[in-house]
């Protein structure tokens, strides 16, 4: 039985928690496998048949191959391991960053510089009450 999750009422939030770490297990490996330059080049050479050697679901496949971070983090995926992905793509984790946000590299970097991304809209659903 999962705990009570009041972060669950943040909108735009996904909180890496126990349930998501079961749930993107081997996403999160196939990612940290990676690292490893012979992987690189085997991923790179044909992504599915690489993906299909990992026990993901098709879900967690197809959000790959679209590179499609944000659905990767909705089925479990740690955006520490997702890194590695956009490296190899060879892409900084702020385009992958900008990518996940809707904006341009530059926005996302001018963004953070000012400060971060607003907390309004961004509490928990209760709080604008």
């Amino acid at each position: 039985m999962s705990l009570d999750k009041p972060y669950k009422d943040v909108p735009g939030t996904t909180v890496f928690d126990a349930d998501m770490s079961r749930q993107g297990y081997h996403l999160n490996q196939f990612c940290m496998s990676l690292m490893k330059a012979e992987n690189r080049a085997r991923f790179k050479a044909n992504e599915r048949a690489y993906l299909d050697e990992w026990p993901m679901s098709e879900e967690q496949k197809q959000a790959v191959l679209a590179r499609d971070l944000n659905r990767c983090i909705a089925l479990g995926g740690n955006i520490y391991f997702l890194a590695k992905i956009g490296a190899t793509d060879g892409k900084s984790f702020q385009q992958m960053a900008g990518s996940m946000t809707g904006m341009t590299e530059e926005q996302y970097r001018e963004m953070m510089v000012s400060g971060g991304r607003s907390v309004e809209g961004n509490r928990y659903t209760e709080e604008k009450k």
